[in-house]
């Protein structure tokens, strides 16, 4: 089954490509892999969200961002290779959140990342991961994910 294909039958509409906030791209093509660089959960344009998780953003909420974030790469790797259904896989997720000092939940806040990546890809959604806590991110965001795909 094809990746669009799939993203119809769980109802995800791929959201626009998020501009950068800095000097980079969205997303590198290179070498059979699709590279994407951090990508915030915006929504049409904005946060939904600012500050630490454990502090003034709730756990589960940072991990429906990290959701977001997901997605959000998926469609800067998909404008990168040509099409959704040019990506294979996934290879590697990165996944950093801005923590408060006692919180210590990173990996399920990622989870959110990579559970809707094993949905969209199946088994090839399978991929190695970091979730690591952070004192800030940019624009106060509480959640930031870069996603390495797998070209078809």
């Amino acid at each position: 089954m094809s990746i669009a294909t799939r993203l119809q039958e769980l109802g995800i509409e791929l959201p626009a490509v998020a501009a950068p906030v800095a000097a980079y791209v969205p997303a590198v093509v290179h070498g059979g892999l699709v590279y994407t660089s951090g990508q915030l959960p915006f929504e049409g344009g904005e946060l939904p969200a600012t500050g630490k998780v454990g502090a003034e953003v709730d756990a589960d909420a940072a991990k429906g961002y990290a959701r977001t974030c997901a997605l959000n790469a998926l469609a800067a790797a998909a404008d990168a290779a040509g099409g959704v259904d040019k990506l294979a896989g996934v290879l590697r997720v990165g996944g950093f959140v801005a923590s408060a000092p006692s919180f210590t939940g990173q990996s399920g806040v990622i989870n959110g990342a990579s559970e809707v990546l094993g949905e969209i890809f199946g088994d090839a959604g399978r991929h190695a991961r970091a979730a690591v806590g952070m004192v800030s991110l940019p624009l106060d965001t509480p959640v930031e994910v870069e996603v390495t795909f797998i070209l078809a």
